[in-house]
Order: structure tokens, then C-alpha cells, then sequence
């Protein structure tokens, strides 16, 4: 019993533990480069961008498996217009924001109703974006640029509020805010998880154990206050972690505690059923892909404040990533399973497989080959769980 047990949390965990596993690797063939504070800082500024699409490549994927494949080339176009909007046409970047914002509702508008009343397979319509905004996007830069990219450098408010650090110290310097902010994080998560384990118990459903609580508490802790003492050492909170924080955090709730989020797994369990009971499953549709758009736009704004530029590179396969960091993290490739927490951990995967291979020296093609690895070697660790869970 204690052996099934054990085997159940290592099925349950697998992820998480490959993760540590993973960065373990890393920084030993770094020769520790990548336990450098500056380098934690690094894992969540060049890679918000994976956690932030892939958030909303999860919420099209719970209805079915569905894909967007044009939010990297997406993030290019708006880039391009929020470059030519403030740098060619010197508009306010708060209005630039609007108006990237608003081409971003209008896309993902446009694309909901294709998908959802059309009955264009999403493969088709996102793969037309792919193709057609990358084009775009480059051409818009060509025309105003001579060298096809916008610098950003100008925009100080810009760059603060999407690519700065909250209150910032020198590197090196040991910065309290970090800690205390480190420190409140982790009451946040024993409070939380003790009370979520008491309201199941409460009503009567499967609760964890005491102790399985307590374990995981000390080390999601253990996790946050290393985070925290790097951050410090690395000169403050990035602004782009608060973006990230806020919406996985949203989006949690959304998908846990509402009704709403609830009709996602179920058109993803059974679309017909759900359409029987009375649900609308084509709004929900519509909303997945409005929200993917919206999610592509504020990426969008990360991305340009990160390279201080709009550049024609921009978005390049990031919507791979984004489908990548969902199915490593558990989010079931024909709908209906997966959740936000596992979503974390598979940007987080990917994040540190971009960054170790990076600090290794090894070229961008190895770098997709072994994603590429990584991602059929999770698919085919979930389908053989799955088989042997259903015989049991």
C-alpha cells in the first residue's frame, strides 16, 4: 500500500521533480552559472513571455485540444505598431498600450467568431494569422525603419512599467523588499493550501494528507524564499514577474473557483453533452480565443520593453513554446484536463532549458531539437500513465 502510494505521488509529481532534476543538470555542466542570482533574474525576464501565451494556450487547449498557432507571429505585428505608434507617429505609449490593445480585440474577435460560428478548425484560422501577420508585421518595419527594427530606447515609462524592477537596489545588494515580499508569499501558501485541504475535508471530498500538505508547503516555501534571495541579490522584483504573478493568479481562479472556467473542462470532457445541458459552448469558444488574443497583446508589450526595440524577430516560435510549456505541464492534448499550477511548471521547463543551453553556448537548432524531445517524451509519459491507471 505504502509502495502504491509512494509510486502515486512520483506519477502525480513527475513534472516538478524533472524540473529540479533538469535544473540540477544545468548548473552543474554551467559550472554553477546558473544558480547566479543574476541568472534567476534572467529565468523570468526572458521567459515571462512563455508563462503569459501559455496561459492562454491553455485555455484553448481545455476545450478540445485547440491551438492557437499565430500568437508568436501576433506579438510581432503589435510590436511593430506600438514602434511605429511611438517612436514614427510620437504617441503617448499609454494610448499606443489602447490602441495595441484594442487591434488585439479586434483580432482575437474576429478569430473567435471564425472558430466558434464559422467552424473553421482553429488550426486553419490561427495558421492563416501565422503566416499573415508575420509578413505584416516585417513589412510594417521595413516601411519605417532602415533597418527593420524600431528602438524603444526613448520610452523610459515604457520600459519601467513592462521591463523594470520594483523597488531596485545595486546588484549585489541585498534588497529587503525581496525578502519581506518573499516572506508573504510563503504565509499566503500555507494558509492557502491548509485551508483549501480543511474546505475539502469539509465537504466531504478526497483531501491529501496532513503531513503531504505540510511536505509540500515547506518546499513550495523553500522554493519561493530562494527566488526571493536571488531576486534581492539581482537588484529588485522585475516588474515583469508582477505581470506574470497577476495573471496565472487570475486565471487560477478562474479555472478552479468559477463557473465559467469549469465549462472549459467540460467542452473539452464531452462538447456535445455540455451544448445538451444547456451551455453555450461556442461564447466559450469565442472567449477562449478573445482571451488568447488580448494575453498575445500584453506579451506583445513584455516583449518590445525586453529588447527595447520592435524587430521582425519578435514571436519567433513562441507559439510552440507556449503549447510545449501546457503539454509538459500536464494539460491533456484532447482537452478537458490540465491546470494552471501545471502550466507553471512546464513554462518553468522550458524557461530553464532556454537558459541552461544558453549559458552552455548551444545553438537555437539543438535548443528545438531538445524541446522537441522534451515534449514527446511528456506526451508519451502521460498517455502510458493514463493506459496504466485505466487497467489498474
Amino acid at each position: 500500500m505504502a509502495n502504491k502510494s509512494f509510486t502515486n505521488i512520483l506519477k502525480k509529481n513527475a513534472m516538478l521533480i524533472a524540473l529540479v532534476l533538469i535544473f540540477a543538470f544545468f548548473t552543474l555542466m554551467t559550472g554553477g552559472q546558473m544558480f547566479q542570482a543574476m541568472n534567476f533574474n534572467a529565468l523570468i525576464t526572458q521567459n515571462a513571455y512563455v508563462f503569459v501565451l501559455a496561459t492562454g494556450m491553455l485555455m484553448c487547449m481545455l476545450t478540445g485540444g485547440n491551438i492557437d498557432l499565430s500568437c508568436g507571429s501576433f506579438v510581432c505585428f503589435l510590436g511593430s505598431i506600438g514602434g511605429i505608434l511611438m517612436q514614427v507617429k510620437h504617441l503617448n505609449p499609454g494610448v499606443s498600450i489602447l490602441v495595441m490593445l484594442l487591434v488585439g480585440v479586434v483580432y482575437g474577435s474576429i478569430l473567435g467568431f471564425l472558430i466558434a460560428y464559422v467552424n473553421i478548425p482553429p488550426w486553419i484560422a490561427t495558421l492563416a494569422g501565422y503566416l499573415a501577420f508575420r509578413g505584416w508585421g516585417t513589412a510594417l518595419l521595413s516601411a519605417n525603419s532602415t533597418t527593420g527594427s524600431i528602438s524603444l530606447a526613448a520610452q523610459k515609462g515604457y520600459l519601467v512599467i513592462f521591463s523594470g524592477k520594483i523597488f531596485a537596489t545595486k546588484v549585489g545588494q541585498m534588497n529587503m523588499v525581496c525578502l519581506i515580499v518573499g516572506i508573504i508569499a510563503c504565509i499566503a501558501v500555507v494558509v492557502i493550501s491548509f485551508m483549501g485541504r480543511a474546505n475539502k475535508v469539509k465537504k466531504g471530498y478526497e483531501a491529501e494528507s496532513m503531513t503531504m500538505v505540510l511536505i509540500k508547503s515547506i518546499l513550495a516555501c523553500a522554493a519561493i524564499m530562494l527566488f526571493a534571495y536571488k531576486l534581492a541579490l539581482a537588484g529588485g522584483i522585475p516588474t515583469v514577474l508582477i505581470w506574470v504573478a497577476v495573471i496565472v493568479l487570475i486565471y487560477n481562479f478562474i479555472t478552479s473557483s468559477t463557473t465559467a472556467g469549469r465549462y472549459f473542462y467540460t467542452i473539452g470532457g464531452n462538447a456535445e453533452a455540455t451544448r445538451l445541458s444547456g451551455v453555450d459552448t461556442r461564447k466559450i469558444m469565442f472567449i477562449a480565443y478573445l482571451n488568447m488574443a488580448v494575453l498575445t497583446a500584453i506579451t506583445s508589450f513584455i516583449v518590445t520593453a525586453r529588447f527595447q526595440a520592435a524587430n521582425s524577430q519578435a514571436g519567433n516560435y513562441y507559439e510552440m513554446d507556449a503549447i510545449a510549456a501546457c503539454v509538459v505541464g500536464g494539460v491533456s492534448a484532447y482537452g478537458g484536463a490540465g491546470n494552471i499550477f501545471g502550466m507553471v511548471i512546464g513554462a518553468t521547463l522550458i524557461g530553464v532549458i532556454n537558459l541552461g543551453m544558453s549559458l552552455m553556448g548551444v545553438n537555437a537548432d539543438w535548443q528545438r531539437i531538445v524541446k522537441g524531445v522534451v515534449l514527446l517524451a511528456a506526451v508519451v509519459f502521460d498517455i502510458l500513465a493514463e493506459k496504466k491507471t485505466g487497467k489498474a
